[in-house]
């Protein structure tokens, strides 16, 4: 109902406006993107279309990466479902310690962290500055605990499995700017966003000042993807914003 709201508020309709209540399957915003860049994959002839629907199914539907990502590629996930695998001890090793790295993080830390941003963040008006700004740096520390440990619980099961699924973050908060930032955070989806959006508007193959356009218009879906409120338009709005100064 985001963009009911923003209607509203934007026409400051006195009237109600009905609520569209729709259960979204989980993982959507997930397989959306998976199965769109196959399909873009095929449409541009980088990659010959699978004829086993099964394999195709299990592509789409695979579960350790549903529900959080990585999101994955066809040309690097769709061919593991066509060779044998075998069970591999050490391999088998690796994937539960990445998995309860990912537990660690998710409930250790992220998960006892956010009670406390939610305090201070739900009545901001009751704290002073410190303690908005101590929240603020706990938040940064609990969306990154959160999300990577579901990507670490995700790439450690489908090890255990036999799969392998792509790095989705890479230690983002040492990067030396925002651009590095972006190599690092939610690697599935900063590429997908290079490939099948900033790319084909034409990248920074053309004038400056459409560069710049291509880059802003990204990085604000990409603010929208990752929430549908005004605050993750914001910090996409921010972020795009330093990249083009």
């Amino acid at each position: 109902n985001f963009l009911n709201g923003t209607l509203r508020d934007l026409f400051g309709a006195g009237w109600p406006i009905a609520d569209l209540d729709v259960l979204l399957p989980m993982g959507i915003s997930f397989y959306t993107f998976q199965t769109l860049s196959y399909t873009i994959d095929v449409y541009r002839r980088q990659l010959e279309p699978t004829r086993d629907l099964g394999r195709f199914a299990l592509y789409v539907t695979f579960f350790p990466q549903l529900v959080a990502g990585p999101i994955e590629r066809a040309p690097a996930l769709l061919p593991q479902f066509f060779r044998e695998v075998r069970f591999d001890a050490a391999r088998v090793t690796r994937g539960l310690k990445q998995m309860l790295w990912g537990f660690f993080k998710k409930l250790v830390i992220a998960d006892r962290v956010a009670p406390i941003v939610d305090q201070v963040y739900n009545h901001p008006a009751d704290h002073d500055g410190i303690t908005v700004i101590f929240a603020t740096a706990l938040f940064a520390l609990q969306i990154y605990c959160d999300f990577s440990g579901y990507s670490d619980i995700a790439i450690g099961a489908a090890r255990v499995l036999g799969f392998d699924l792509m790095e989705n973050f890479r230690t983002p908060y040492r990067s030396a700017s925002i651009r590095e930032f972006w190599s690092r955070w939610h690697i599935s989806l900063s590429t997908w966003f290079r490939d099948y959006l900033y790319i084909p508007l034409g990248g920074n193959r053309v004038l400056k000042w459409r560069w710049y356009f291509n880059l802003f218009v990204v990085f604000l879906i990409s603010g929208l993807w990752h929430g549908a409120n005004w605050t993750f338009v914001l910090w996409g709005a921010l972020h795009g914003a330093y990249l083009v100064l």
